[in-house]
């Protein structure tokens, strides 16, 4: 059943190799043989070696996968999908083998099991798992010129290739959204025809991510004991998407109205009579 997969899926495909001093590449047909002997994510580097560039990038992205939990667990009941964090998506075979790969900050995979032979991803390789991510979010530290470099591979120098490029002519991410930290802005583009358009936001400022059903926008507010600007969803109505903590604060303030009115009423039943409360027949001992 698998090398028959293989073969559909990579049938009249190449596959491109890069050599070591990146300055030429060339294709190799790729056949059923070569696509299960190609490396997977416990055979390529989980890691390029750098430093998350800024604070707010750690908690940014736990707050995205927090609260579109939900949204998630209804759109796939059989739990088939992946959220990587700083994680590397591998699209092509280069040498070292990092540089054939991209990281964003945040990204979703619909329709893939949630872990590989019971262990988590080191990372997400394509040519194993076929399945290109629905979104992918970059949080910018600099200028944003390294979130918006279009070089295709002919171009790149020392064989660097952009990374709008990868994610809109190699990997086909159908949306791309780069959030300027500094700026508390967001730019959302749209995949259309094999080509990234910038989408305008709706009435409410968000932009609809519409296969997932929600939106996506900018709330200022109290995160992790930070009041900034974060980078949030909200569904088809303008709801908020809450994370956990939220919903628990929420529930918490619910109860606590609901046991003070319990309360209140308790003690305007012990100011009647015990006549009074018999005639509404209550008994007197249980309000004790």
């Amino acid at each position: 059943m698998a090398s028959n997969l293989v073969a559909r899926l990579f049938k009249n495909s190449k596959i491109a190799i890069y050599n070591k001093n990146q300055t030429t590449h060339w294709l190799k047909p790729m056949t059923s043989l070569s696509a299960l002997t190609l490396p997977d994510h416990t055979q390529l580097p989980d890691s390029d070696g750098t430093f998350v560039k800024n604070w707010q990038e750690h908690p940014q992205s736990i707050l995205l996968t927090d609260s579109i939990k939900l949204v998630l667990e209804e759109l796939h009941p059989d739990s088939q999908y992946c959220i990587g964090q700083d994680s590397g998506i591998y699209w092509r075979l280069t040498d070292p083998p990092e540089k054939g790969a991209e990281a964003p900050d945040w990204f979703y995979v619909p329709n893939v099991p949630p872990t590989l032979n019971g262990k988590m991803r080191r990372s997400y390789v394509l040519w194993k798992e076929y399945v290109a991510p629905l979104i992918v979010i970059e949080f910018v530290s600099g200028d944003g010129s390294e979130e918006r470099d279009n070089t295709p591979p002919s171009q790149g120098e020392g064989g660097n290739v952009g990374k709008f490029w990868v994610y809109e002519q190699a990997i086909r991410v159908p949306y791309y959204g780069i959030y300027e930290v500094a700026k508390a802005q967001v730019q959302v583009y749209h995949l259309v025809d094999n080509t990234y358009e910038l989408m305008q936001p709706n009435e409410r400022g968000y932009y609809p991510i519409v296969p997932m059903g929600v939106e996506l926008g900018i709330w200022q507010g109290f995160y992790q004991n930070a009041e900034l600007p974060w980078l949030r969803w909200w569904d088809a109505q303008g709801n908020l998407l809450l994370t956990g903590e939220e919903r628990a604060v929420i529930e918490r303030e619910r109860a606590e109205v609901e046991r003070q009115k319990r309360e209140r009423i308790v003690e305007k039943l012990r100011s009647l009579s015990a006549e009074q409360l018999n005639a509404l027949g209550i008994d007197p001992e249980m309000l004790d």
